[in-house]
């Protein structure tokens, strides 16, 4: 079992940059892949980056292509987004999620996931 809990969610202004953070409990933690997805209202969750279990490769979705950057420290059991150059477009609710399943970009594929912090990007 992996409990996940989001942190640093805000308003920011477009153009501004925020950190979230994902603490994960559990000595398993170094075994999963990691994944940010983010949800708007109306709309589907969407992926936005995965980092291996390892932490040597990370996947983005085309549109946060370098904007956006994930991490994890496997010594603190947590893992990050630092997004920069925040859109209105952004505005969502962002899930981290861990998987088994190698690199994965699929929400279905995911076993666990945190509650959610808010994005809110003002224009």
């Amino acid at each position: 079992q992996v409990q996940l809990q989001e942190s640093g969610g805000g308003l920011v202004q477009a153009g501004g940059s925020l950190r979230l953070s994902c603490a994960a409990s559990g000595r398993t933690f170094s075994r999963y892949s990691m994944g940010w997805f983010r949800q708007a209202p109306g709309t589907e969750r969407e992926f936005v980056a995965v980092v291996s279990a390892s932490g040597g490769i990370t996947y983005y979705v085309d549109s946060v292509k370098g904007r956006f950057t994930i991490s994890r420290d496997n010594a603190k059991n947590t893992m990050y987004l630092q997004m920069n150059s925040l859109t209105p477009e952004d505005t969502a609710v962002y899930y981290c999620a861990a998987t088994i399943r190698y690199g994965s970009r699929e929400y279905r594929e995911y076993d666990y996931w945190g509650q959610g912090t808010q994005v809110t990007v003002s224009s």
